[in-house]
């Protein structure tokens, strides 16, 4: 007879305390929300109003609640009646394999695993997912990058780890450790892909450290333009592991190369009204109208080129001007996306097409930085999770043409099959499968004796 197994918590949940258990993240932070609809497409949750029960385990797909700000608090109705007005309200997921579909009345809808905290503020909802640290990391990674390489997400999962362990306690004062935008890190849906989640799982207990072991800032953009800055040339610090480096891997991407077209008043008198330059002055005007970046400068004419890029919404700092004296037009030729700090997201893209280590893609981006492993990582949980979901996507393969449920969906599928090898059955996709099929008990020990129930502004638009 074969060794029980554990039944596995979503994402690394078993790691130590080392890497954070939980965290809770303001979603849809940018939105005001007037009404949301809940509903649950996979799993049961219990319902908590003011931290007593207010539905318990009865919620399930096809139930749907309908929650509004009330004079400060959260009304809660279903199908016509309404349950009251409360001060907080908690969905809490009965087990690991639970999906929560979110939709406000004026913002696309969202799914997301966990549980969800709901509160009112100045008529608008306040919402919250709180998730498992891991879980939060691979819909990180789905929201921020594109791709289809294990390696890619694999880099993206481990800067982005290291920004938010660095970063923990960002919103702690408002109640939360993250929001959903690029004032943190895009979080706009749980993660769908199970290559992402391999990659993620693949860089399990990975950050990026300096020479004495501390965790680095690691900001991240979208393209380079063919060199990055100088963290002190964006922001205030030089840090040593923000060093402007060549980057010709973000050549001819997507966001490599840019252009912005103005009449020539225009752009003058951006500099003499905005930074009181005198550009009746023919030398200033000659070098407004002639300037030059082969390599990323800070500067044009003593502005700083970050406020340049502010004020006229351009795509970067890095760019040259052209004028045309016949159409009286400038026309600012720039490269890349973002702030060009760290890491490029389409060099790393095109570096591991090249079959570029993923490591040696965060050496290349973060100078001196090393790689640091947690030791507490628990190595053979994480192998045999990343062999479930290799087999997976080795299925998904074969499976091309067939028409995906919801009961399809990959997390699912895992947990049901964990669950049936955990009573030693063979699973059988044509069965069907039923809600009790992946309902499980936690906390139980396999005889290995590892146990479950454990456990920058990095955004790359700005």
């Amino acid at each position: 007879m074969k060794p029980r197994l554990i039944i596995l918590c979503l994402f690394l949940s078993c790691l130590t305390t080392a890497m954070a258990e939980k965290v809770k993240v303001r979603i849809f932070s940018n939105n005001t929300i007037s009404a949301v609809t809940i509903s649950f497409d996979l799993g049961q949750y219990n319902v908590y109003a003011n931290d007593s029960v207010l539905l318990e385990s009865t919620l399930g797909e096809g139930a749907t609640l309908t929650l509004k700000p009330a004079a400060g608090k959260v009304s809660v109705a279903s199908d016509g009646y309404n349950y009251g007005s409360f001060d907080k309200v908690r969905f809490q997921a009965t087990d690991t394999a639970c999906i929560l579909c979110i939709n406000p009345s004026n913002v696309k809808q969202r799914t997301y695993e966990g549980d969800l905290i709901v509160s009112s503020k100045q008529n608008t909802l306040l919402l919250i997912n709180e998730v498992e640290f891991e879980t939060y990391i691979a819909g990180v990674v789905q929201s921020e990058i594109y791709g289809n390489l294990t390696d890619i997400f694999r880099v993206q999962a481990t800067i982005s780890r290291t920004w938010a362990l660095k970063n923990i306690n960002k919103h702690i004062k408002e109640g939360y450790n993250f929001c959903d935008h690029v004032h943190c890190q895009a979080y706009l849906n749980r993660c769908v892909r199970p290559d992402i989640m391999l990659g993620t799982m693949q860089s399990s207990g990975v950050t990026i450290v300096d020479s004495e072991g501390r965790l680095i800032e690691t900001p991240f953009h979208s393209n380079s333009g063919g060199e990055t800055a100088n963290s002190e040339d964006v922001w205030r610090n030089a840090l040593p592991y923000l060093r402007s480096v060549q980057d010709t891997f973000s050549y001819r991407m997507r966001q490599s190369d840019w252009t912005k077209t103005m009449t020539k008043e225009q752009w003058l008198g951006y500099f003499a009204k905005k930074h009181k330059l005198n550009t009746t002055d023919p030398a200033v005007c000659d070098s407004l109208l002639s300037f030059v970046q082969l390599h990323r400068k800070a500067r044009i004419m003593g502005v700083p080129l970050t406020k340049v890029r502010m004020d006229l919404q351009l795509k970067s700092t890095f760019f040259s001007v052209s004028y045309d004296s016949v159409s009286g037009k400038v026309t600012l030729l720039g490269h890349g996306y973002g702030h060009g700090v760290g890491l490029s997201q389409e060099g790393t893209i095109r570096m591991a097409q090249l079959g570029i280590s993923y490591d040696s893609i965060i050496r290349h981006y973060y100078s001196g930085a090393r790689l640091n492993v947690n030791p507490d990582s628990p190595k053979n949980y994480v192998e045999n999770y990343i062999q479930q979901i290799e087999k997976i996507i080795e299925d998904d393969k074969q499976r091309t043409t067939q028409v995906k449920s919801k009961k399809d969906d990959w997390l699912g599928r895992l947990f049901r099959v964990r669950d049936r090898e955990e009573r030693e059955e063979i699973y059988d996709e044509s069965k069907q499968d039923n809600e009790s099929d992946w309902q499980f008990k936690f906390g139980e020990t396999d005889t290995t004796g590892t146990s479950s129930g454990q456990q920058s502004v990095g955004s790359s638009q700005q």
